[in-house]
Parts: C-alpha cells; sequence; structure tokens
C-alpha cells in the first residue's frame, strides 16, 4: 500500500472527509479522485472534490439525508450543509459532494457517452476508464492510501500528460479528451507524452463528433489557463484548432507593419497571453484573442507609404468574432460584449486630436462599465505587438481623458435648485438675473457644501434678488469663475494621476 505525506497547509474540509467516513463506517470503500487528487499532490488547493466509492447509488442516498440523483451515469450529489439541514455552509465549494459508484463501461459509438454504464466492486476498474494517469489515483485521506495502477505520481512529479492505457482507445472514448489533453498543458504547465500526443494527432477529426456546447466549454478552460498561448498553439499543431477556431490560422504568416514584431497570428496570442498574464477576465481574454482576427482579409500594401494596411479590421473583426462565437454557442450577452471590444479596439490614434467628446462618445457606445476593459485590452495589444512598456504615454492620456470622462463635471447641476424653482420662489420673471443668482448660489456651496439644500437655497435666493443688477452681476460672474477654476483643477488632478500633460 503506498502512502505520502501532502502539503501541510492543505487541508482538506470537514464537509468531505465526513462523506467519505459515512461511507467506510457503513461497510463501503470509499476514495478521492480525479482533479483533487492531482491538485493535493501537487500542493494546490481544489477547487471541488470528487469521491468514489463500491457503494450502489441506492446504498448512497441511504445514507445520507440530503442527495440528488438525476443522471445516468450513477453520481449522487450529497449535500453537506445548507437551510435545509439546518447546518451553515462556511465553504461553498463543498456544499454539493458528488458521489459515483466504481464504473465499467461498455462502448463509446458516439465519441461521446458510454453506450453501457455497470458498477464495480473493484476500484482498478474505475480507475482503468479515467483519462489521463494523472487523474486516475484514488486516496483515502482518513488512511493516507494511495491507488495508483497507472503511476500518475510519477507522471506528475515528471510533469507529463499520459492517456490511461491505450491512448486510441481513450480517445475514442471521449473525443473531448482530445481538447482536455492540451487544456491540462496550458493548466498545469505540463507536457504532452509522445505516444499521447501522435494520438491526438491521429484521432483529431473525431473532435467534429462533440457537441460545440461541450467544445466551447473545453475552449473558455483553456483560454481562462495561465498559459493559453501554449495551449492555442499546439491546438493549431495537432490538428484540433482547424475544428474550433479555424480563422485564427488565417494569420500564420500574415505580416504586418513595422510596429509590430509578429505576424497576425503570434500577436493575437501574445495579446491573449497577456491578459492572461493580468489575470483578466474571460470577455478581456476572449477579445484579446480574436481583435485582430479579420487583418488577414483586410491587409492591403500601400505604395505611398510602402506599409501594410488593415483598414476596417475592426469593423469585419468584430462580425467574424460574432459569427465565430455563435459557431460555438456562446451565450447572447458574451458575443455582444466579445464582438463590440473587437469592433471598439482601435480607438483614436494620434493623442494630440482627442477631444474630450469624442471620448465621451466612445463611451457611449461602448458603456460605462466597459470601457476599463478596453483600455486593457489595448494595453494586452499593445504588448502583443512586441513592445514591453505596458502603458507608454499615448496609453495614459487615453486613461485620463476616460477619467475625465467619466467624472461628472462641476456644474450648476449640482445644486438642490434651478432656475424654475428660483422663479417660484422669487416671482421673478425669465431674465439674466435668474443666472446671476445660480452662479452666485454655486458658490456658496463651493465653499461650504452643506449650504446645498433646498431651504437655504431658496432663502438665499430671496436674499439675492433684493441686490442691484450690478452687485448681482458681480456675485454671479464670481460664481462662474470659481466653477471654471474648480474644473480645470480637477482635469490637472486627473492628469497628474496619469502623469500627462
Amino acid at each position: 500500500m503506498l502512502q505520502i505525506q501532502l502539503d501541510k497547509e492543505i487541508q482538506i474540509p470537514k464537509e468531505v472527509k465526513m462523506v467519505l467516513a459515512v461511507l467506510q463506517s457503513a461497510g463501503h470503500e470509499a476514495f478521492l479522485v480525479g482533479g483533487c487528487v492531482r491538485d493535493l499532490f501537487m500542493g494546490t488547493i481544489p477547487k471541488d472534490y470528487d469521491v468514489t466509492t463500491n457503494a450502489t447509488p441506492e446504498q448512497i442516498i441511504a445514507l445520507f439525508p440530503k442527495t440528488f440523483y438525476e443522471n445516468t451515469y450513477g453520481t449522487v450529489g450529497v449535500v453537506t450543509c445548507g437551510e435545509e439541514l439546518d447546518v451553515p455552509c462556511i465553504d461553498e465549494t463543498v456544499k454539493v459532494i458528488e458521489v459515483t459508484p466504481y464504473r465499467l463501461e461498455g462502448e463509446y459509438s458516439d465519441n461521446r457517452h458510454p453506450d453501457e454504464v455497470k458498477w464495480s466492486k473493484n476500484i482498478e476498474d474505475d480507475l482503468k476508464r479515467r483519462d489521463f494517469t494523472c487523474n486516475a489515483i484514488a486516496y483515502n485521506p482518513m488512511t493516507g492510501e494511495v491507488i495508483d495502477p497507472h503511476h500518475g505520481q510519477e507522471d506528475i512529479t515528471n510533469r507529463i500528460i499520459r492517456a490511461v492505457g491505450a491512448p486510441d482507445a481513450r480517445f475514442q472514448e471521449d473525443a473531448l479528451r482530445l481538447m482536455r489533453a492540451i487544456r491540462f498543458v496550458s493548466q498545469l504547465d505540463f507536457d504532452i507524452d509522445s505516444v499521447t500526443r501522435e494520438s491526438i494527432e491521429k484521432n483529431a477529426e473525431l473532435l467534429k463528433n462533440v457537441s460545440r456546447e461541450r467544445v466551447r466549454e473545453e475552449f473558455v478552460k483553456l483560454i481562462m489557463t495561465n498559459f493559453p498561448m501554449r495551449g492555442i498553439i499546439m491546438m493549431k499543431e495537432t490538428g484540433l484548432l482547424e475544428d474550433v477556431v479555424p480563422e485564427l490560422e488565417r494569420g500564420i504568416g500574415v505580416e504586418q507593419n513595422q510596429a509590430h514584431s509578429y505576424d497576425v497570428w503570434e500577436h493575437n496570442l501574445r495579446t491573449l497571453q497577456h491578459a492572461a498574464d493580468k489575470n483578466w477576465p474571460l470577455h478581456v481574454r476572449l477579445s484579446a484573442i480574436f481583435h485582430d482576427i479579420s487583418k488577414p482579409e483586410t491587409r492591403r500594401f500601400s505604395k505611398e507609404s510602402k506599409q501594410y494596411t488593415f483598414y476596417g479590421h475592426d469593423v469585419v473583426g468584430g462580425r467574424v468574432t460574432r459569427e465565430i462565437m455563435e459557431r460555438l454557442k456562446f451565450s447572447n450577452d458574451l458575443i455582444e460584449k466579445v464582438s463590440m471590444f473587437v469592433r471598439w479596439h482601435m480607438f483614436f490614434s494620434d493623442t494630440e486630436q482627442i477631444t474630450i467628446s469624442a471620448v465621451r462618445r466612445l463611451i457611449t457606445n461602448v458603456g460605462k462599465d466597459n470601457i476599463w476593459d478596453l483600455i486593457d485590452l489595448r494595453i494586452c495589444d499593445r504588448v502583443g505587438t512586441g513592445r514591453p512598456k505596458e502603458e507608454p504615454y499615448r496609453l495614459r492620456m487615453y486613461q485620463s481623458l476616460v477619467e475625465q470622462a467619466l467624472k461628472d463635471p462641476i456644474s450648476l447641476k449640482m445644486l438642490k435648485t434651478d432656475g424654475k424653482r428660483i422663479m417660484d420662489v422669487t416671482q421673478e420673471t425669465p431674465g439674466p438675473k435668474i443666472g446671476y443668482v445660480l452662479h452666485a448660489l454655486f458658490d456658496e456651496v463651493l465653499e461650504d457644501p452643506l449650504k446645498n439644500t433646498e431651504e437655504y437655497l431658496d432663502t438665499k435666493a430671496q436674499e439675492l434678488m433684493k441686490l442691484s443688477i450690478v452687485e448681482l452681476k458681480a456675485l454671479g460672474e464670481a460664481g462662474k469663475e470659481g466653477m471654471e477654476q474648480k474644473n480645470e483643477e480637477q482635469v490637472k488632478e486627473i492628469r497628474k494621476q496619469f502623469k500627462v500633460k
């Protein structure tokens, strides 16, 4: 019996141990299995825990007060906490523990699902049906027992992804494993065993048999890893990318102008990788990998500048991105957001000609909630060209103008009164005096914001109306100058914050 000593910093949740203990106390075998065991061996806290047992689904259900069982593969969800059990949930990741009987599986005629599933009493039967050796280890944390018939621990130590048993059989059982192998490379920073890689190349065509929804889910998981660039390159090399996003391959060898060190293909990948390095969210990463997707079809050579131009690649790219994401069955909301980011990623070019009104129009086009993510995309785009500096003067200027545009200017709108109210309170007819009074009131409120109440402003307006037009005009103009000065100070502070003039 193999035993291991796990990282002392990692504590297996008591809810997980409770499920194991209940099964074992009833006379059943019970082990942690799959990705959680791999993560534990690597010193990483698992995101979830899966349990396997020689108990049948009916026996599992009988042992726990709250379960659900809605599948044909024997997996029982055991609820460990929540209102229904009157047990508070401290850790939501272990609210439901999935418990699955040891399984034997029949043929996979559709390259997706087994035609038949049988329960087994032998843990080795269950482990031999799993995808990769690093995921085919059973571990009993109660005793320290490890069952590892396929030498998964050795492959984890050597950082290798290796199919369990015959690779062709594993991939023909479930063709999504072709992508999963490469996703694990990106996620774990492993390499693929040569025999397993040859099998991926040989069986790449099988991916066409997998639903686009499942392919999308695996593609998203790859994009959200720490090393997505490596995964996308490996998808290309093994022939999988052609089935998922063939449009990306059109950028291979497509040279750009002098501002770029890489062809379109590598530029898109490096832009994505920087988004991953910054741990930015999915919509920014997808926008990064797709942002120049349409440069190949829009490239033209300019005789005047003796450089390539890509006019309209942002507009065309927005449409192509939408087509790709619709084909992969992404949600409508995400399609709208990512295609919009691709469409607008080329905002402005000359900082000397940008006006605050142009920035406001851009914010209107993409929305206040999206503008900073668009700036982040622009940063990724720059780093993806081969220039190491993330935020040069131009980008900092963009950021300062966005910040300025998002801040409401200091204006009469901030007053808890307006011209109509002043006329109602003072019985004054429309005319210049109303404006003078508003600016005079605003000057007082700038000095003491506590005066910005309807009661105070009504009373003060009545007092001001008793002044001569000359006195009132002087007070009003002083107030207007104060407002303009405050706006100038606000802009200077923003410029200072972003280190621009």
